[in-house]
């Protein structure tokens, strides 16, 4: 196991610095029932990346979580009696037995359901011996499907790497079995006297109080498991609901209870969380722990939490209020950060390390981007860079937009000046209102609309309450914002100079300076300006006036830079902002490698700041297990990335005050950033017809790419016959259809400036 291999070694390193660190914590620090840190429950192992219950999920499990991670076993029993791990009573949704015993489907009735498929009970365990494991849960990766068998309990303990800490028995369907005159009861007894069992638990009030006895008096504790609050236990005909207001009962023949999150943090139909609700308080009050499930990085939760499934833990187990005693995890590694890393942490932390937050739209992942309001709230995220993204008006007023076309951050498509909508080719090949159609009062009474990139693929959307919320703003007001906040700069970007200079008059670089020496950050120290565009020509114009910190923005994924080239860059930029992929190349959202851009461009003193970081889980190679935090952690800690630029720069900075950094040889094997390379990354573990086709690797940035014309001179614009219709362009486009760069219609600037001179 390749991937396994190099973690194997760390864990067994860092394991007892991890229960150290832990323990550092003391007793009663936590408002659990114990006072000790809540616990890690692997569901199935680390069954977020792998298929559940196979040997990889467990033994990743172990390698990524706290010491004490609890492995979590569901128990179905076959004809014979033996109990395997599995987590579905159906066999088919998780495994290849359907293709080795085809056409063998059965209809069971399950609770009063009548359920197809393919049951356990009809095999014996050496029949099942060969089926192989898939991953149940569609929207995650296939590609380790067929590469583990089905594990027993004893398997769990005899196959993965090291002695599990932990073992819980969840125990869903024994009325089921008992239907196939199999006993649960039986086997729970015989399997505790083989192996150690911590946990056992079940929906059936039934079950549990006939083995309640039996485990009195032992270090196996008994959980009750709640379902739905309709739901009916099959043993008892109530509801889980009812009993829930019973737990006086529960404490009979339980000494915890397992309940969906949302019995805690309630949330309404729009994804909002409500009120807690007593539960935790309620249990705890009664002398009963409290664990809640239903946790995973890559489902959509509460909108409050955006996207950061740290966030969404500590307010089970840091609020202040109360903690749950335990969580039950499709991706271990996510609680286990939260409980050692980030809880505790006071709010005025200031942090530990780099890199550099550098918003991007403000904080766009949260209000619509370049809003009075995202930069609010970047700025109580703790940001050290708000940015501005300017465009032009008609009128000359420089604003702060993230396109330059109002179509993709407006409802302007919704109002009458859709009738501006114009094709310009230079620009984009689709049609736009672009800011240069409007005026600035125009423009401000359009409502922004809140960027959604993973919408159309994945249905994913940002904060729906605040779709529409805030105000555009100008340059001026960003800068006067900016001024009085507690921020270490700004970041201004320009782009389509050359354009906007040739074909609508209009003077960006100067616009931009006189913003800047009229809100006085052109003679002060406290916040430094930082300059950032895709064009040399660009940059090298504020060299010449100013003494800003220039960034040159790397516009496509390269895999390597010439000396040559990075000397040019040299030339007119202080920095570099290159994609996330630039650093760590992807095939199929696999991480491949790493490549040597950041080393080189630091080798010539030119800082690099990776782009663009956005929370939601899609965003993010599988290798990051669906959790931004790691993300954020390997490219700092692996690729020494100065600084970011993200959506959500909240998550940025509350990685910077985890107090799992810095620890050297210490470091949990859950702050550690991942392996992006052979033999040791998650490609490594695919059986070979499962690995994605090569693909042709990135270009290498060479000094065609960077090297431009000089800036054009701004041509006065021609009168038009209609007051709002932006005088056209001429085509430009390549020979493939695609519309050149800004620099591409240099060549036609002579001409045009010598018409201008003509006519005026």
């Amino acid at each position: 196991m390749p991937i396994l291999r190099s973690l194997f070694v760390l864990f067994l390193l860092h394991q007892a610095a991890v229960v150290t660190s832990r323990g550092s914590k003391g007793s009663g620090s936590w408002q659990t029932l114990s006072g000790n840190a809540p616990l890690v429950v692997a569901r199935g192992g680390f069954s977020g990346m792998f298929p559940d219950s196979s040997l990889y999920a467990y033994n990743f499990a172990l390698q990524t979580s706290l010491a004490d991670v609890i492995l979590w076993c569901d128990v179905q029993l076959t004809k014979d009696e033996a109990g395997i791990c599995f987590p579905t009573l159906n066999l088919d949704n998780s495994s290849d037995i359907s293709n080795l015993f085809p056409n063998q489907n059965k209809v069971y009735n399950v609770n009063g359901v009548p359920v197809k498929g393919w049951f356990s009970v009809d095999y014996t365990l050496n029949q099942l011996s060969n089926v192989t494991l898939y991953q149940g849960i569609f929207s995650r990766s296939g590609k380790f499907d067929g590469i583990s068998y089905i594990l027993t309990a004893e398997d769990v303990f005899g196959q993965t790497q090291v002695q599990p800490p932990g073992f819980w028995l969840n125990i869903q369907h024994d009325a089921f079995f008992k239907q196939h005159n199999l006993s649960m009861r039986s086997y729970v007894l015989s399997v505790s006297k083989r192996v150690i069992v911590n946990y056992i638990s079940s929906p059936e009030v039934g079950f549990l109080s006939s083995i309640s006895s039996r485990f009195k008096g032992t270090t196996t504790k008994l959980v009750f498991r709640f379902l739905g609050m309709d739901d009916v236990d099959p043993s008892t005909n109530q509801t889980y609901g009812s009993l829930l207001s019973n737990l006086t009962f529960v404490k009979t023949f339980a000494s915890g209870i397992l309940v969906p999150k949302t019995y805690i943090w309630p949330v309404n139909t729009g994804l909002y969380l409500q009120s807690p609700t007593s539960v935790v308080s309620d249990a705890h009050n009664e002398g009963l722990e409290v664990f809640a499930s239903d946790f995973a990085n890559d489902v959509v939760f509460s909108y409050n939490y955006s996207y950061d499934p740290v966030a969404e833990y500590l307010s089970f187990i840091d609020n202040g209020n109360f903690s749950v005693d335990g969580v039950l995890s499709d991706f271990p590694i996510t609680p286990s950060e939260a409980i050692d890393c980030f809880s505790h942490i006071g709010k005025n932390s200031t942090g530990q390390v780099s890199p550099v937050v550098i918003t991007h739209n403000g904080a766009s992942g949260v209000y619509p981007g370049c809003t009075d309001v995202a930069y609010q709230q970047a700025v109580e995220d703790g940001a050290d860079v708000i940015d501005c993204s300017v465009q032009m008006t008609s009128d000359g007023i420089p604003i702060c937009f993230s396109s330059i076309d109002l179509i993709d951050g407006t409802t302007v498509s919704q109002t009458v000046y859709n009738t501006r909508s114009v094709i310009i080719p230079e620009l984009q090949n689709t049609a736009g209102v672009f800011t240069f159609n409007l005026t600035w009062k125009e423009i401000q009474n359009l409502q922004p609309a809140i960027s959604n990139p993973f919408a159309i693929s994945y249905q994913l959307y940002r904060y729906p309450a605040h779709k529409n919320s805030g105000s555009l703003v100008s340059l001026d007001y960003f800068l006067s914002f900016a001024k009085t906040k507690p921020l270490s700069g700004v970041l201004v970007s320009v782009e389509n100079a050359a354009y906007l200079a040739e074909y609508q008059g209009l003077n960006v670089i100067g616009a931009v300076m006189d913003s800047l020496n009229k809100s006085g950050h052109n003679n002060q120290t406290l916040q430094k300006v930082m300059i950032q565009s895709t064009n040399s020509s660009v940059l090298k114009e504020f060299k010449k006036r100013t003494s800003y910190e220039l960034v040159y923005q790397v516009d496509e994924t390269i895999r390597d830079a010439l000396n040559l080239t990075i000397k040019d860059i040299k030339g007119f930029s202080h920095s570099v902002s290159v994609t996330k992929q630039t650093i760590f190349p992807v095939n199929q959202q696999f991480l491949t490698g790493v490549t040597d851009v950041v080393n080189k461009f630091h080798s010539y003193n030119l800082s690099v700041y990776a782009y663009v970081f956005t929370n939601e889980f899609v965003s993010q190679a599988w290798d990051f297990y669906s959790d931004p935090i790691v993300e954020i952690n390997t490219f700092v800690s692996a690729a020494n990335i100065d600084g970011l630029i993200t959506d959500f720069p909240g998550t940025a900075v509350s990685y910077r005050k985890n107090k799992c950094l810095n620890l050297g040889n210490n470091t949990p094997n859950y702050m550690l950033p991942v392996s992006p390379g052979p033999p040791d990354n998650l490609l490594s573990a695919m059986a070979p017809g499962s690995l994605p086709p090569a693909e042709a690797p990135n270009p290498i940035l060479t000094n065609s790419d960077v090297i431009e014309p000089p800036m054009p001179s701004v041509v006065k614009k021609l009168p038009t016959s209609g007051t709002h219709v932006p005088a056209a362009a001429p085509t430009a486009s390549t020979p493939n259809g695609q519309p050149r760069r800004a620099t591409g219609f240099f060549l036609s600037s002579l001409l045009s400036v010598l018409l201008a001179f003509l006519f005026f």
